[in-house]
Protein backbone atom coordinates (compact mmCIF):
# COMPACT_ATOMS: atom_id res chain seq x y z
CA UNK A 1 0.00 0.00 0.00
CA UNK A 2 1.21 3.26 -1.21
CA UNK A 3 -0.23 6.46 -0.85
CA UNK A 4 -1.14 8.80 -3.23
CA UNK A 5 0.28 12.26 -1.86
CA UNK A 6 2.76 13.01 0.85
CA UNK A 7 4.83 9.99 2.97
CA UNK A 8 4.48 7.87 5.77
CA UNK A 9 6.94 7.80 8.37
CA UNK A 10 7.75 6.26 11.65
CA UNK A 11 9.20 7.50 14.69
CA UNK A 12 9.83 10.50 11.95
CA UNK A 13 11.62 8.10 9.54
CA UNK A 14 11.35 7.30 5.69
CA UNK A 15 11.43 3.25 6.19
CA UNK A 16 9.24 1.07 4.13
CA UNK A 17 10.04 -1.71 5.41
CA UNK A 18 9.74 -0.60 9.35
CA UNK A 19 6.33 0.08 8.31
CA UNK A 20 5.65 -2.97 6.52
CA UNK A 21 6.60 -5.19 10.32
CA UNK A 22 4.74 -2.59 12.20
CA UNK A 23 1.55 -2.38 10.49
CA UNK A 24 -0.84 -5.27 9.77
CA UNK A 25 -3.51 -5.34 7.22
CA UNK A 26 -7.30 -6.28 8.82
CA UNK A 27 -9.52 -8.24 7.19
CA UNK A 28 -8.67 -6.45 4.14
CA UNK A 29 -10.70 -7.99 0.72
CA UNK A 30 -8.82 -10.38 -1.64
CA UNK A 31 -5.12 -9.87 0.70
CA UNK A 32 -5.61 -10.57 4.59
CA UNK A 33 -10.02 -11.80 5.15
CA UNK A 34 -10.70 -14.94 6.25
CA UNK A 35 -13.02 -17.30 3.98
CA UNK A 36 -16.15 -16.89 4.95
CA UNK A 37 -16.53 -20.30 6.27
CA UNK A 38 -13.96 -20.69 8.37
CA UNK A 39 -15.18 -20.86 12.39
CA UNK A 40 -13.73 -18.34 14.59
CA UNK A 41 -12.03 -21.72 16.43
CA UNK A 42 -10.41 -22.54 13.14
CA UNK A 43 -9.02 -18.86 12.61
CA UNK A 44 -7.61 -18.73 15.71
CA UNK A 45 -6.07 -22.38 15.60
CA UNK A 46 -4.42 -21.46 12.05
CA UNK A 47 -3.19 -18.26 13.38
CA UNK A 48 -1.61 -19.61 16.80
CA UNK A 49 0.22 -21.96 14.59
CA UNK A 50 0.94 -19.18 12.04
CA UNK A 51 2.37 -16.82 15.16
CA UNK A 52 4.61 -20.04 16.27
CA UNK A 53 2.33 -20.90 19.43
CA UNK A 54 0.75 -24.14 20.52
CA UNK A 55 -2.35 -24.29 18.69
CA UNK A 56 -3.63 -26.86 20.83
CA UNK A 57 -7.90 -27.32 21.77
CA UNK A 58 -6.78 -25.33 25.13
CA UNK A 59 -5.22 -22.76 23.75
CA UNK A 60 -7.89 -21.90 21.50
CA UNK A 61 -10.62 -21.85 23.98
CA UNK A 62 -8.09 -19.55 25.75
CA UNK A 63 -8.35 -17.49 23.24
CA UNK A 64 -11.92 -17.19 22.43
CA UNK A 65 -12.71 -17.43 26.32
CA UNK A 66 -10.36 -13.84 27.17
CA UNK A 67 -12.29 -12.39 24.26
CA UNK A 68 -15.76 -13.34 25.34
CA UNK A 69 -15.94 -15.30 22.44
CA UNK A 70 -16.48 -18.75 23.52
CA UNK A 71 -19.95 -19.17 22.02
CA UNK A 72 -19.45 -18.38 18.44
CA UNK A 73 -16.19 -21.23 18.54
CA UNK A 74 -18.03 -22.96 16.04
CA UNK A 75 -19.91 -20.03 14.44
CA UNK A 76 -18.58 -19.37 10.54
CA UNK A 77 -16.94 -15.58 10.41
CA UNK A 78 -19.54 -14.50 7.89
CA UNK A 79 -22.57 -15.49 10.32
CA UNK A 80 -20.63 -13.22 13.46
CA UNK A 81 -21.94 -9.79 14.22
CA UNK A 82 -19.29 -7.56 13.15
CA UNK A 83 -18.10 -5.88 15.69
CA UNK A 84 -17.80 -9.48 16.84
CA UNK A 85 -15.43 -10.36 13.54
CA UNK A 86 -13.51 -6.53 14.27
CA UNK A 87 -12.41 -7.41 17.37
CA UNK A 88 -11.32 -10.96 17.23
CA UNK A 89 -9.63 -10.04 13.54
CA UNK A 90 -8.05 -6.93 15.22
CA UNK A 91 -6.52 -8.75 18.61
CA UNK A 92 -5.36 -11.59 16.42
CA UNK A 93 -3.64 -9.43 14.48
CA UNK A 94 -1.99 -7.41 17.77
CA UNK A 95 -0.24 -10.30 18.92
CA UNK A 96 2.38 -10.77 16.05
CA UNK A 97 5.80 -9.70 17.36
CA UNK A 98 6.14 -5.57 16.55
CA UNK A 99 3.09 -5.11 15.10
CA UNK A 100 1.90 -1.68 16.73
CA UNK A 101 -0.40 -0.66 14.18
CA UNK A 102 -3.26 -1.67 12.08
CA UNK A 103 -5.24 -0.70 8.75
CA UNK A 104 -8.89 -1.93 9.29
CA UNK A 105 -10.64 -2.11 6.06
CA UNK A 106 -14.24 -1.56 4.82
CA UNK A 107 -15.50 -3.04 8.41
CA UNK A 108 -19.09 -1.45 6.99
CA UNK A 109 -19.68 -3.84 4.25
CA UNK A 110 -20.52 -6.59 6.84
CA UNK A 111 -23.29 -4.43 7.98
CA UNK A 112 -24.21 -3.46 11.80
CA UNK A 113 -23.88 -0.54 13.18
CA UNK A 114 -20.82 2.24 13.03
CA UNK A 115 -20.91 2.63 16.20
CA UNK A 116 -20.31 -0.71 17.30
CA UNK A 117 -17.35 -1.84 15.26
CA UNK A 118 -16.47 1.97 16.29
CA UNK A 119 -15.93 1.02 20.10
CA UNK A 120 -13.88 -1.61 19.30
CA UNK A 121 -11.42 0.48 17.07
CA UNK A 122 -11.56 3.04 19.85
CA UNK A 123 -10.49 0.78 22.77
CA UNK A 124 -7.79 0.07 20.68
CA UNK A 125 -6.39 3.08 19.90
CA UNK A 126 -6.87 3.72 23.83
CA UNK A 127 -4.13 0.92 24.39
CA UNK A 128 -1.48 2.96 22.69
CA UNK A 129 -2.20 1.53 18.85
CA UNK A 130 -2.56 3.44 15.80
CA UNK A 131 -5.35 2.31 13.66
CA UNK A 132 -6.20 3.40 10.49
CA UNK A 133 -9.40 2.83 8.85
CA UNK A 134 -10.04 2.66 5.04
CA UNK A 135 -13.99 3.49 5.11
CA UNK A 136 -17.05 4.50 2.65
CA UNK A 137 -17.67 8.14 3.44
CA UNK A 138 -21.21 7.52 4.81
CA UNK A 139 -19.52 5.22 7.60
CA UNK A 140 -17.06 8.38 8.24
CA UNK A 141 -19.16 10.56 8.68
CA UNK A 142 -20.93 8.63 11.50
CA UNK A 143 -17.25 8.25 12.79
CA UNK A 144 -16.41 11.82 12.53
CA UNK A 145 -19.87 11.97 15.28
CA UNK A 146 -18.37 9.46 17.58
CA UNK A 147 -14.62 10.92 17.68
CA UNK A 148 -15.11 12.80 20.63
CA UNK A 149 -16.35 10.07 22.34
CA UNK A 150 -12.56 8.45 22.36
CA UNK A 151 -11.58 10.51 25.53
CA UNK A 152 -14.76 10.72 27.39
CA UNK A 153 -16.13 7.33 28.06
CA UNK A 154 -15.23 6.17 32.06
CA UNK A 155 -13.39 2.95 30.39
CA UNK A 156 -10.38 4.64 28.72
CA UNK A 157 -7.23 2.75 28.96
CA UNK A 158 -5.13 5.21 32.41
CA UNK A 159 -1.70 3.87 30.36
CA UNK A 160 -3.18 5.71 27.11
CA UNK A 161 -3.75 9.43 26.53
CA UNK A 162 -6.85 10.42 25.20
CA UNK A 163 -5.65 13.42 23.62
CA UNK A 164 -3.15 11.23 21.59
CA UNK A 165 -5.70 8.50 21.22
CA UNK A 166 -8.18 10.73 19.32
CA UNK A 167 -5.54 12.35 17.23
CA UNK A 168 -4.58 8.59 15.65
CA UNK A 169 -8.07 7.88 15.01
CA UNK A 170 -8.92 11.14 13.47
CA UNK A 171 -6.30 10.70 10.62
CA UNK A 172 -7.64 7.13 10.62
CA UNK A 173 -11.17 8.95 9.31
CA UNK A 174 -9.21 10.84 7.36
CA UNK A 175 -8.32 8.02 5.60
CA UNK A 176 -11.98 6.47 5.65
CA UNK A 177 -13.34 9.63 3.82
CA UNK A 178 -11.35 9.40 0.71
CA UNK A 179 -12.60 5.52 0.40
CA UNK A 180 -15.08 4.82 -2.31
CA UNK A 181 -19.20 5.78 -1.28
CA UNK A 182 -20.36 2.32 0.01
CA UNK A 183 -23.62 2.69 2.26
CA UNK A 184 -24.63 -1.08 2.90
CA UNK A 185 -26.46 -0.97 7.00
CA UNK A 186 -27.53 -4.41 7.12
CA UNK A 187 -25.79 -7.34 8.26
CA UNK A 188 -26.64 -10.90 7.29
CA UNK A 189 -30.28 -11.99 9.21
CA UNK A 190 -28.11 -14.32 11.09
CA UNK A 191 -25.85 -12.00 12.22
CA UNK A 192 -26.92 -11.44 15.56
CA UNK A 193 -25.86 -11.55 18.81
CA UNK A 194 -26.80 -13.95 21.28
CA UNK A 195 -25.69 -12.96 24.73
CA UNK A 196 -27.25 -9.27 24.63
CA UNK A 197 -23.78 -7.85 25.69
CA UNK A 198 -20.31 -6.63 23.80
CA UNK A 199 -17.43 -8.97 23.77
CA UNK A 200 -14.94 -7.51 25.83
CA UNK A 201 -10.90 -6.98 25.43
CA UNK A 202 -8.37 -8.35 27.61
CA UNK A 203 -7.40 -6.28 30.46
CA UNK A 204 -3.97 -6.40 30.22
CA UNK A 205 -2.84 -4.54 26.97
CA UNK A 206 0.89 -5.73 27.81
CA UNK A 207 -0.11 -9.29 27.35
CA UNK A 208 -3.39 -9.99 25.26
CA UNK A 209 -5.01 -12.96 24.64
CA UNK A 210 -4.74 -12.57 20.66
CA UNK A 211 -2.91 -14.27 17.79
CA UNK A 212 -1.72 -12.56 14.58
CA UNK A 213 -4.36 -13.19 11.80
CA UNK A 214 -3.50 -10.59 9.42
CA UNK A 215 -0.92 -10.03 6.70
CA UNK A 216 1.45 -7.07 7.50
CA UNK A 217 0.71 -3.53 5.72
Amino acid sequence: MRPDDGRVLLDGHDDVAAVRRSFALVDTPGIAEPFPVMTLGRIVREELAFAGRRPSRAHVTTVLDELGMREYADTHVQRVPTDVRVRLLVELALLRDGVTGLVLTSPERHGGAVADWFAVVRDVARRGVTVVVVTSKAAAATVETLLDTVGSDAGTHPDTDSDSAAGTEGRATDAAAAAPDTTPTEGPDDATRTDGGEPRLPSDPEAPATVPTEAPA
